[in-house]
């Protein structure tokens, strides 16, 4: 068999017994009528993909979790540079970046509906909220742990400032960057969902709400599984911007021809 065709059959036998458990746990009325059977589900699924409705949720999920993301880690990355390129801001900002650090951005869900109202705008603010700080910290690290040698080497050969950042302290942080990225595009997802589904947010999670509310098991299932396909694009795409970005990178070399 195939060394590249072997993961893929045993992915796909795992989700087809993963199917069949649920068939039978449904089948078996082991959670009641909360856990419709997956034929059902997947007709209802089917009925779901055909309505414009959930292509316009689908949209304003997609919008701004990329949109969100996008912004953080723009404004993670700046932040994360200034901070970690000077060690007094460093330090200065230690202990407030080590304490929002935990905080879930579920949190301060109530204040951003109180402020924000269940809009766009809300989710928006709420996504880059957890999105930012990983991308900060991250990016400070990598910044802070940039070879001295390797600096100094670029300042006596005449580098200024802004050619150090770019040529020896940017590539240097670029890998802690990646994998702030590669963390960041699920959870910007999630953090949307959350925001449609506790705070009214547009998007798949007020469809869900709206499915359970409504005891639309089979829908809200349908939207579930949506949500994990969506999910699996997301992480695949990070890897391979990753890739294709660290393509110079000892971790990426043995994989990228």
């Amino acid at each position: 068999m195939n060394q590249s065709t072997k993961p893929m059959l045993l992915s796909a036998a795992g989700v087809a017994a993963a199917l069949l458990v649920w068939q039978l746990m449904a089948v078996g009325k082991v959670a009641g009528e909360a856990l419709p059977p997956v034929t059902t589900v997947f007709a209802a699924l089917f009925t779901t993909l055909g309505t414009g409705a959930f292509w316009s949720s689908l949209g304003a999920t997609v919008g701004i979790s990329l949109l969100a993301l996008a912004l953080s880690a723009v404004a993670g990355v700046v932040l994360g540079i200034l901070i970690g390129s000077f060690d007094p801001v460093r330090y200065a900002t230690l202990a407030v970046l080590e304490f929002l650090k935990p905080v879930p951005p579920i949190v301060i869900l109530p204040l951003a509906v109180l402020v924000f109202g269940p809009t766009q705008e809300m989710s928006l603010f709420l996504v880059a909220f957890g999105c930012l700080l990983p991308i900060v910290m991250q990016t400070v690290d990598g910044v802070h742990g940039t070879d001295p040698v390797a600096r100094d080497t670029a300042r006596s050969y005449g580098l200024k400032s802004p050619e150090i950042l770019f040529r020896v302290v940017l590539p240097s942080a670029m890998p802690y960057i990646g994998t702030a990225m590669r963390v960041a595009a699920p959870a910007a997802l999630v953090i949307t969902v959350v925001a449609g589904l506790l705070g009214g947010g547009p998007g798949l999670g007020q469809s869900i709400y709206q499915a359970q509310s409504g005891g639309d098991y089979a829908s809200l299932y349908a939207l579930v599984i949506v949500l994990g396909v969506l999910g699996l694009i997301f992480q695949g795409a990070t890897r391979a911007a990753e890739r294709r970005a660290l393509h110079w990178h000892q971790s990426f070399r043995e994989v990228v021809h």
